[in-house]
């Protein structure tokens, strides 16, 4: 039987402020964590949960660099529009703190000093990159070079993201640093590291012993790294932007973001409670719970905990740490360099008073088990089809009716039937499925039992038809409408975890309802005579219009990516200044265009190659253009080559086209006006 704690910390991966939020974070772990806590309190557990930007590292510096501001510049943009967009679809953080406060650095600086002190460090000196022109070492991301798996050119120092190998600086092929071109040189550095494998002992049993019922791709990830075997890891590296070393001859390093970074779960919990922050860390009465996304597996349940081991001072390890997978977007990987992304600002900008059609289609559609993937179509269709459709349309047709007859006045009920009692009993089985789904991390299939009850609501409507019973039995249609409005309060309740801002706009609409897990499942929530308020909508229909928008955005960010990605084709091999001049090649102007019938491909072209008898190409262009666009225009083209039969026409040359790297293809034409029959020299 599973220990009951009696309090809940909550902690939520501290996203990097180099970059708005994007809808993968959310799926993987801010929306999961919220309805969490939003149950516990619900439940009436005591919860807390923390959150808070991560604001070290080398992709902070680098965007810095490359906009010509400082780091604090950059943390400072991002942790306001992160914390407010979190705000803005209603994250219930008690604390949404930063890793550049004071606070942060005192506890970190003595976390890693009470390890130096106790002797839990191995020191180290290796051989790293170093730029004599900027006199520092580089970070891997400071440094670039081509690949030497697909020879990509620009490469980092810790993976190619052409190919996605995992790299190290000193494999790159002609290293260059970032930062002033130059050819960076192999230097000695000390550095002290963390040994895990001290720790792999404890961990192991800690965690395949003692936490079986992790999530299958928390487990076989752990088990797979705890199977390698553990290495010491780097604690510090050389960098001027972080938290300092807090230890003599430390001069120009910093704490390793790694090690760095959860810190600040402590250290945003002594900020938000000086007094009794302890209480929720080291009282082995307090479950810890992480949500992550899967790439951050390793550092919860590996190297965080074995921290905490080293640290000492009854620091509870986390209870669960419930990672998901990664969420896609139309197919393609989500990728903050590459743009491809539905960032949250934008989102709360184009889809005003919609925050919980995200919320609710990002759990509907949660990568708990595997990665899944977001369409904009599937987002019309489950608010469409879902919450106007099932959802809205009950809660809709019961205010409606109950106003229609009773004034809005709740109505007293009288005996029940055998349908009351299976719709209650219904109601009640799915309290448990759904309370059982919360507590085991199930979000996906919690929030099926949650819409389960506005679906046994239409049913149980449609079984009784008021409408039709008002005229022969008027006393039972107040049991119907009473045990309506009951569905109704119950759906406040549930969904209030998943969906709040609906959740409070329907409290009002029914006049007030106390919000109460405990209370799920109950047929009198609301109590007789209670007035409701006027009918809503409590949601409303996306149209195409809307989805277009947002799919050609995506479009045009993908199409500016291949652009940016471009590498020529490797040159062909050298011909003779004679083999070029048997081309002839001429300008002509388009008279006629027309499709070639059963060819999608195929272009007829009538050309005024300065003949009197003009010339007929056809061309394989037709994807990229519609005839009428062509007529009149210049094109260049190849006069000398020997005529071929195409879909039984007589080509009689070859029009010249640039591919683009977005896959575009674009006729080749002079820059001024030409006579036609003018020989390209």
């Amino acid at each position: 039987m599973a220990k009951e704690y009696k309090r809940t910390l909550i902690t939520t991966a501290l996203p990097y402020t180099n970059g708005p939020v994007h809808i993968g974070h959310l799926a993987g772990v801010y929306i999961p964590a919220d309805i969490y806590a939003r149950y516990l309190r619900l439940a009436g557990r005591p919860v807390t949960m923390i959150g808070g930007s991560d604001e070290h590292g080398v992709p902070i510096t680098l965007k810095a660099r490359k906009e010509g501001v400082t780091p604090q510049d950059i943390v400072d943009r991002y942790h306001k529009l992160i914390k407010e967009s979190f705000e803005g679809l209603g994250i219930s953080f008690d604390i949404y703190s930063r890793t550049t406060s004071k606070i942060h650095s005192d506890t970190a600086s003595e976390f890693f000093r009470r390890l130096y002190d106790k002797g839990e460090f191995i020191e180290k000196t290796s051989e790293q990159l170093y730029d004599p022109e900027a006199k520092q070492f580089l970070a891997d991301r400071y440094v670039t070079g081509e690949c030497p798996h697909c020879h990509n050119q620009g490469a980092y120092g810790d993976q190619c993201e052409a190919c996605g190998t995992t790299l190290a600086a000193t494999e790159l092929i002609n290293p260059k640093s970032t930062i002033t071109g130059a050819t960076p040189e192999l230097r000695q550095t000390k550095h002290w590291y963390l040994p895990l494998d001290k720790w792999e002992p404890r961990l192991r049993e800690w965690i395949l012993e003692g936490h079986k019922e992790w999530k299958t791709n928390v487990y076989g990830q752990c088990k797979s790294w705890l199977d390698l075997g553990l290495q010491p890891r780097a604690v510090s590296r050389d960098l001027s932007w972080g938290v300092p070393v807090p230890v003599e001859g430390a001069e120009g390093k910093v704490l390793y973001v790694w090690f760095d970074a959860p810190i600040g779960y402590i250290s945003n919990t002594k900020e938000l409670m000086p007094d009794s922050w302890e209480t929720w860390w080291k009282d082995p009465e307090t479950r810890v719970i992480n949500f992550i996304g899967k790439d951050n597996i390793v550092f919860h349940c590996i190297v965080f905990p074995a921290m905490l081991m080293a640290y000492g001072d009854n620091f509870q390890l986390p209870d669960n740490v419930p990672a998901n997978e990664f969420l896609n977007l139309e197919g393609d990987k989500i990728s903050t360099s590459r743009n491809w992304a539905v960032w949250l600002h934008e989102y709360l900008a184009d889809f005003p008073g919609k925050q919980d059609v995200l919320r609710y289609v990002l759990t509907a559609n949660a990568p708990e088990t595997k990665d899944n993937d977001f369409t904009w179509k599937d987002f019309q269709a489950r608010n469409n089809n879902e919450l106007v459709a099932i959802l809205g349309n009950f809660v809709n047709r019961v205010v409606v009716l109950t106003h229609k007859y009773y004034e809005g006045a709740v109505p007293a009920p009288g005996e029940y039937t055998q349908l009351d009692r299976e719709m209650i009993d219904e109601m009640q089985a799915l309290k448990a499925s759904l309370t059982e789904n919360l507590e085991t991390f199930h979000f996906r299939e919690a929030l099926k039992d949650a819409m389960g009850f506005a679906r046994l609501g239409n049913k149980y409507l449609q079984d009784c038809e008021p409408w039709k019973t008002v005229k022969t039995d008027p006393e039972r249609v107040k049991t119907i409408m009473y045990l309506c409005a009951q569905l109704c309060a119950n759906i406040a309740v549930v969904m209030e975890p998943f969906m709040p801002f609906m959740s409070e706009k329907l409290v009002k609409i029914l006049g007030g309802v106390n919000l109460n897990w405990n209370e799920v499942g109950s047929t009198d929530i609301i109590k007789a005579g209670t007035v409701l308020g006027e009918a809503e909508l409590l949601f409303e229909k996306i149209d195409d219009s809307a989805i277009q928008k947002q799919t050609d955005r995506l479009e045009a960010i993908k199409k500016a990516n291949a652009m940016a990605a471009f590498q020529p084709e490797k040159v062909l091999p050298e011909v003779g200044i004679d083999d070029f001049a048997k081309l002839d090649l001429r300008i002509g102007t388009v008279l006629e265009c027309q499709a070639v019938p059963k060819a999608n491909k195929l272009l007829r072209f009538t050309i005024d190659d300065g003949t009197p008898s003009h010339r007929t190409i056809v061309s394989g262009i037709a994807k990229f253009y519609k005839p009428e666009e062509l007529v009149g225009k210049q094109v260049i083209f190849i006069a000398n080559l020997a005529p071929a039969k195409i879909r039984g026409i007589e080509s009689q040359g070859m029009i010249l086209s640039a591919l683009n790297a977005d896959g575009s293809l674009v006729v080749a034409a002079p820059s001024a006006k030409c006579t036609p029959g003018a020989q390209v020299k």
